[in-house]
């Protein structure tokens, strides 16, 4: 039977398509505002990538924060939050305590987030029943991408083939992964990261990728993989492969590829027969108590 986890990993490309074609160009950043964009958890690192995106695209100042380390006192024009539940704690704090114009991005339209922000945009066609995020995350960003006048249609294409491809079986089978990213895929590093964890309980890490090499190299062996979400580093691979781990690289979108990486998290769960869709110690949204 297939899982909730594994039916909405699959379901990411057709997402996505939904999305690029329905941005709400009126709710989200303006080109020259000045934007901070907050989140916990996978929203966090979501935000770390569209930060990077918006900044690079000549659209404004943007700032990535998880929302319980949001800097007091900072003023924005705009802050965007990233709430796939709607109901997360610190997200909501954050919004009632702010002046600063807000917008958010969530999948539940009955919950409190609609009243907290002063603008709401709802992806509920994208919303999941498994604990572990998977497609609400990669399709706000292909939503944000869109907004900044991005053609998703390659990465597209590339989702369908991430979502198709046999998974090598190193990957399946391996000790220890390393994930590694540059700019924008960096935040989808620390995803990539976060899902394996989650999904399996396995040993990772995520580096911005020129950092590897002061200090978690050390780790790299064989039976562990280095694994790159976009173009790695000249020479990168070699000083890798020259410890005897596995470097795994591929020409597809990192959005793409973070696609790939959940797959991965979701057979290493049920060769250790875990249930991918219920996370040990993990609820859909942390909510604390006051």
């Amino acid at each position: 039977m297939t899982t909730h986890t594994e039916a909405e990993i699959a379901s990411q490309p057709s997402c996505w398509r939904r999305a690029v074609a329905n941005v709400p160009a009126d709710a989200l950043p303006r080109r020259g505002e000045r934007v901070a964009v907050v989140g916990c958890g996978t929203s966090w690192f979501i935000a770390m990538a569209y930060a990077v995106l918006r900044e690079r695209a000549g659209h404004g100042e943007t700032d990535a924060f998880a929302a319980s380390e949001f800097p007091q006192g900072r003023r924005y024009d705009r802050v965007l939050a990233l709430t796939r539940s709607g109901t997360t704690t610190e997200v909501l704090d954050l919004l009632a305590r702010t002046t600063d114009k807000s917008v958010a991005i969530t999948a539940d339209p009955t919950t409190p987030i609609m009243s907290a922000a002063d603008e709401v945009v709802v992806l509920d066609y994208a919303d999941e029943q498994s604990v572990v995020q998977t497609r609400f995350a990669t399709t706000q960003l292909a939503m944000l991408r869109a907004s900044l006048g991005e053609d998703l249609t390659q990465a597209i294409a590339d989702a369908e083939e991430a979502v198709a491809a046999p998974l090598p079986d190193p990957l399946v089978s391996a000790e220890q992964f390393s994930f590694l990213g540059t700019g924008w895929s960096v935040g989808l590093a620390q995803e990539a990261a976060l899902k394996m964890r989650e999904a399996s309980r396995s040993w990772t890490e995520a580096y911005p990728a020129m950092e590897y090499r002061h200090g978690p190299i050390s780790i790299a062996a064989p039976g562990r993989v280095t694994w790159m979400l976009g173009t790695a580093p000249e020479g990168l691979r070699a000083q890798v492969e020259e410890t005897g781990g596995t470097f795994f690289e591929t020409s597809l979108d990192p959005m793409a590829e973070l696609i790939r990486a959940q797959r991965v998290a979701v057979a290493r769960a049920f060769a250790q027969g875990l249930n991918p869709d219920e996370p040990m110690h993990l609820t859909r949204s942390v909510i604390l108590s006051s």
